[in-house]
C-alpha cells in the first residue's frame, strides 16, 4: 500500500484528514486504483492549479471554504458542500478564493 492511502476498514473525517500549509497546495490520496483514484487537496488562499486537461471525468466535492473552478473557461464559484464534474478533455483550473479543502474523485474507466 501506498503510504499515502487511508487504510480500509477505518472511519476518518474528511475535515481532519489533510491540513492547511502557508502559501501551498496539500494533497493525500485516499484510495488509487485502475479505475480512479480519490484524493483529497487542501489550498491556501490563492494558490491553484494552472489549466490542464485530464483523460478522465473528475469530480469535485468542496468540504471547507471555496474556491473558483474554471471549466472550458467559465467560471464557477463553488463553496462548502458543493460539487462539480470537470468533464474529460476540457480545459480546466482551480484557484482557492479563500481556504478551501477538496475532494477530487476521478473515474478512469
Amino acid at each position: 500500500m501506498n503510504e499515502n492511502q487511508f487504510p480500509a476498514s477505518t472511519v476518518f473525517r474528511l475535515s481532519e484528514s489533510v491540513v492547511y500549509a502557508d502559501a501551498s497546495i496539500v494533497s493525500k490520496t485516499v484510495i488509487k486504483k485502475n479505475a480512479g483514484n480519490i484524493s483529497l487537496f487542501a489550498f491556501a488562499k490563492n494558490e491553484g492549479l494552472s489549466e490542464h486537461t485530464a483523460p478522465f471525468d473528475a469530480m469535485v466535492y468542496v468540504f471547507d471554504g471555496q474556491a473558483e473552478i474554471l471549466i472550458n473557461k467559465v467560471p464557477y464559484v463553488l463553496s462548502k458542500g458543493e460539487m462539480i464534474i470537470m468533464p474529460a478533455g476540457e480545459p480546466h483550473a482551480v484557484k482557492a478564493t479563500e481556504d478551501f479543502k477538496m475532494m477530487l474523485v476521478m473515474i478512469k474507466q
